[in-house]
């Protein structure tokens, strides 16, 4: 019996021995075991080890000994293997249970967000904040719990059955915090919102904050670069002064950060990090400066000062955009210089145009236009010609001067409209015409008010004797529809056909007033303040009832008395409404939409459904100061493939 158990200590010494050796060997390259740190490491597993293999020897040990302690011992060893289960499964879960730690905290501050977006749902916040935090609490006491449990596990609890109990208790625990919390997810996600009735997903809720303070950084930093300025102006420029150095470092940094930026994702990180650096260096200056009342003066001043700049810029942007409407593009000058030279080789005989018969024919459809463009030319006579329906009745009048009159007739000779008719006329050769220019007495700057060419339609039943009616048009419109229905138009004995406008918000409103000085009595007597005016650019003239008022010597009288003084404006507009006064036919507003060459808010559908479109105003479509949502209408009449185009390098 005695050397039974002397070979059993002998067994066990050896397993003993063997259990401690062998994980150091193999361990040993893992932890490194030469470094201070693998051997700190090895000596803490090897403790671990060493108690686990005790307890695994002091188990074999009570298993010998009997069999009711064998049977003890078993459901000792059963229960010591669960709790290491159990253990991973609640270390996972401790992980897993700061996540929904984070969705307390992001609800939390979701509500105080939606606080910003809409008043009405306070009380229901509160309540949410008032679940949230009992949740909270009830997850917090659910880990500590579950930390007990497990401290009770490791002390080696007894009994399984009352273990078993606990675990269950705690995941029925669970399992009511879980259904609690998502009923209260549940009324989250959907609120009901009191004005619209209309419900709302949280996340639509909480996507809809940002987009309102998208650009708050920005904001925040031109802020810091104004403020940084303030102080800067309160520092001496002779003062070679650190703080004065900072800002102006600060400075730069900010304007280079936020240069293009125009949203808050536009800025970068380091954008972020300046600005903390920025806010420090401004708290530097405000304890240098704690004088508020001179931080506004300067803030006042510098207010004042941008506003000064602003008003200038303004007035030196209206300056050159005037500039550019009355300088005439280089490619124009190349376009009608080899138009010129082509047309001059020409014989006599090959600058005739075909079909001069029908250029006095009362019986057809004409239209005239005053221009010296050639292409704003090109584009009224090919708009013209491709939207009508019958092209064979239209006679196209191009007057110009004789600067101009070679390049336009060699347009043309060239680029002849289909079917139409077309008769250009230099108005030097019409002899009757007064030689001396009598607008130069203007003394203006701006051809829109000096050019002959803009008062000729004063004489159009003299330029056109044989004709009893006209449409006249400016060179800066477009057709777009048919127009043989406006020959139809019964003129009631009135003398023109016009749009009107004045009509308080449409584009362009007028006012008789605007343009009349009606504190002359002689304006006062004979014209009515609120009487509707019009517009010049596509106009049908009856010029039998022209010529039976005389209308032509009514618009002498009248220039001349402008010119002795103020009754009205420059312009033809004003003498066009004095002259016409009272016998103007109001067409259809569909007929002639206005204002392409000054107001960028046009509606489309009012230009996509009008006869004829107008590029009044000083952006005209040929001009690099053109506005582009409007371009497109007016090249499409034109083929910049042409040679000579590109010759001349003019482009779309």
């Amino acid at each position: 019996m005695k050397q039974f158990r002397r070979c059993q200590r002998i067994l066990i010494l050896s397993l003993l021995s063997l259990s401690v050796i062998a994980p150091l060997v193999f361990v040993s390259r893992r932890f490194k075991v030469f470094t201070p740190h693998g051997i700190n490491n090895l000596y803490s597993f090897s403790i671990s080890y060493y108690c686990y293999c005790y307890s695994l020897c002091f188990n074999f040990v009570s298993v010998i000994s009997g069999r009711r302690e064998f049977l003890d011992d078993l459901s000792t060893v059963t229960y010591r293997t669960d709790p290491l289960k159990l253990n991973a499964i609640e270390q996972e879960g401790a992980g897993e249970l700061e996540e929904p730690k984070q969705v307390v905290y992001e609800e939390k501050d979701f509500g105080s967000k939606s606080r910003y977006s809409d008043e009405k749902i306070n009380d229901s916040v509160e309540s949410r904040h008032e679940v949230h935090r009992n949740i909270f609490l009830e997850r917090n006491e659910s880990q500590h719990d579950k930390g007990q449990d497990q401290v009770a596990q490791h002390k080696g609890l007894s009994s399984m059955d009352g273990d078993k109990k606990k675990v269950n208790t705690t995941a029925m625990h669970n399992q009511n915090m879980h259904t609690r919390s998502q009923r209260v997810a549940d009324g989250n996600i959907e609120m009901v919102d009191k004005e619209s009735g209309k419900k709302k997903t949280q996340h639509q809720i909480s996507r809809s904050w940002p987009r309102r303070v998208r650009n708050q950084k920005v904001g925040e930093i031109r802020d810091q670069i104004i403020r940084a300025r303030a102080y800067l102006g309160f520092i001496p420029a002779s003062r070679n002064s650190p703080l004065a150095k900072e800002l102006k470092l600060r400075i730069k940094e900010m304007e280079r950060a936020v240069r293009e930026a125009t949203k808050d994702s536009d800025l970068s990180r380091s954008a972020l990090q300046r600005m903390r650096h920025m806010e420090a260096s401004l708290s530097k200056a405000h304890r240098a400066f704690p004088d508020c009342t001179a931080m506004a003066t300067k803030l006042r001043a510098m207010n004042h000062n941008a506003e000064e700049q602003v008003r200038s810029q303004r007035y030196q942007t209206s300056y050159l955009v005037h500039l550019a409407a009355r300088t005439t593009p280089k490619g124009f000058h190349c376009l009608s210089m080899r138009l010129t030279t082509d047309y001059f080789s020409l014989r006599p005989e090959e600058r005739k145009f075909p079909n001069e018969n029908k250029i006095h024919d009362p019986k057809l459809h004409h239209y005239a236009v005053f221009s010296d463009n050639i292409l704003a030319c090109a584009v009224v006579v090919n708009s013209t010609v491709f939207t009508t329906k019958e092209p064979e009745k239209l006679v196209l009048h191009v007057l110009t001067n004789s600067l101009n009159f070679p390049a336009i007739s060699m347009w043309f000779l060239l680029n002849p409209p289909e079917k139409a008719t077309i008769h250009i006329q230099n108005i030097d050769d019409i002899k009757w015409l007064p030689k001396d220019n009598t607008f130069k007495k203007l003394n203006s700057s701006d051809p829109r008010y000096t050019s002959e060419l803009n008062y000729l339609r004063f004489y159009l039943p003299d330029i056109f004797p044989t004709l009893n009616k006209i449409v006249f048009f400016d060179h800066d419109v477009v057709v777009q529809r048919d127009l043989s229905r406006l020959w139809d138009v019964n003129m009631n004995g009135k003398v023109i056909a016009a749009v009107g406008t004045c009509k308080e918000g449409e584009t362009p409103f007028h006012r008789m007033d605007m343009f009349i000085n009606f504190s002359d009595p002689f304006n006062a007597k004979r014209f009515d303040v609120n009487a509707c005016t019009w517009a010049f650019g596509m106009n049908l003239l009856d010029l039998q009832n022209w010529r039976r008022h005389n209308l032509t010597a009514v618009y002498h009288k009248y220039l001349q008395m402008g010119f002795e003084r103020p009754l009205w404006n420059i312009g033809t507009l004003p003498l066009g409404w004095v002259t016409f006064y009272n016998k103007t036919r109001f067409l259809d507003r569909g007929w002639h939409a206005l204002g392409l060459g000054f107001d960028s808010e046009v509606d489309r559908n009012v230009i996509e459904r009008a006869a004829v479109i107008h590029y009044n105003g000083i952006r005209k479509p040929w001009l690099d100061i053109a506005m582009g949502r409007y371009k497109n209408y007016w090249t499409k009449f034109l083929k910049f493939d042409h040679p000579l185009l590109q010759r001349c390098n003019l482009q779309v």
